[in-house]
């Protein structure tokens, strides 16, 4: 049974994956500021930590060690954005979106690898976008941190190999709350008129991505970004990409 630590996942892409993961029969913990939803948590257990804060996100995963005696997988899901456009961005919410999705990314994985490279093993991954493949309106600062969690993994999976593998899942529009809280139904539907494959994503379906990539089947894959979005970035569609929408979490 492995150990798995994954953050933000008390809703969206991050509760889909823990309900993957426990449903193979691996043990769940989620590091989350919000409590699970009230249908419950598939993870075994929940830790209350903010992501940004270093020191409290090495404590929990410490005690996740101590408890467990192994950290085989931590997925560094937890993630926010605020809808904005450049000339309005408040700095309080651009330093929280980076302290969060990439400070907080950077924090969760390097007290985890300390611990995997010293039992000798271990799987860091993290959910980025294809927002930090391209210029998205009115999401500067989310696309900023998104595409610095492409260059982390690529980081740490050059210094940290081959005991530890790095990889990351960019998503395109996937229908969590996140994403749902803030778009309405109709920039939802002109989303959906621009992806080739028609729709938002399924949060199982990135799931599945991440089950996949901390496998044994995708030991030979570090280093990598793995681009799930129903071909929204392959090229050019009939329509316009005024309200493109950022991966949800």
């Amino acid at each position: 049974m492995r150990t798995v630590v994954i953050t933000g996942a008390s809703s969206g892409i991050g509760r889909a994956t823990a309900l993957r993961f426990t449903e193979a029969g691996d043990h769940v913990v989620n590091l989350d500021l919000k409590a699970p939803e009230p249908d419950g948590s598939p993870a075994g257990r929940w830790i209350r930590a903010d992501t940004a804060d270093w020191d409290a996100v090495r404590d929990a995963l410490a005690d996740v060690h101590r408890e467990r005696g192994r950290l085989d997988v931590v997925v560094a899901n937890a993630g926010i954005s605020v809808r904005h456009g450049v000339l309005d961005i408040q700095e309080k919410d651009a330093r929280r979106v980076t302290d969060v999705n990439l400070l907080g990314v950077l924090g969760v994985w390097q007290a985890a690898a300390r611990i995997m490279t010293g039992q000798g093993h271990g799987v860091l991954l993290a959910t980025a976008s294809v927002n930090g493949r391209r210029g998205y309106p009115r999401y500067a600062d989310y696309n900023a941190t998104k595409a610095g969690i492409v260059a982390l993994t690529q980081t740490f999976a050059l210094e940290l190999s081959p005991v530890v593998r790095a990889a990351c899942v960019s998503p395109g529009g996937v229908l969590t709350p996140m994403q749902l809280a803030e778009y309405t139904e109709q920039m939802l539907a002109d989303t959906n008129a621009r992806i080739p494959a028609g729709r938002h994503a399924d949060p199982a379906e990135i799931a599945a991505a991440f089950f996949y990539l901390a496998s044994a089947e995708a030991r030979f894959i570090t280093g990598q970004e793995l681009v799930i979005d129903g071909g929204e970035t392959a090229g050019a569609t009939t329509s316009a990409y005024g309200t493109a929408v950022p991966a949800g979490h």
